[in-house]
């Protein structure tokens, strides 16, 4: 049987946990065999940037973080379920990754 994995990214966790509780929520009434979501580690980018750009006064800094968090489920390569995945509403803060492998 095939089988489907899904990467979720996304830098706003609620909106994340919502697009993967669907997910799950669809796979439940079909009846495929799921198994996730598995949370990855959060990746954080750090900037620090200068406040006065024109050098005069003294130096000082802000730093400002970016997380992304992730998500990973593996599940049965249904086609009706992968349909209604695909069509289901995703905000656009939240990136879907498929592959689909033979195994």
């Amino acid at each position: 049987m095939q089988k489907a994995r899904i990467k979720l990214t996304s830098t706003d966790s609620a909106k994340l946990k919502a697009v993967c509780d669907d997910i799950v929520d669809i796979s439940k009434k079909l009846g495929t065999t799921l198994t996730g979501p598995i949370p990855l580690p959060t990746k954080r980018i750090k900037v620090t940037t200068r406040r006065a750009p024109g050098g005069s006064g003294r130096e000082s800094y802000e730093t400002w973080e970016l997380r992304l968090h992730k998500r990973i489920i593996d599940m049965q390569a249904d086609p009706k379920a992968l349909h209604l995945i695909m069509k289901a509403g995703v905000p656009k803060e939240v990136n879907i990754e498929m592959e689909i492998s033979g195994s």
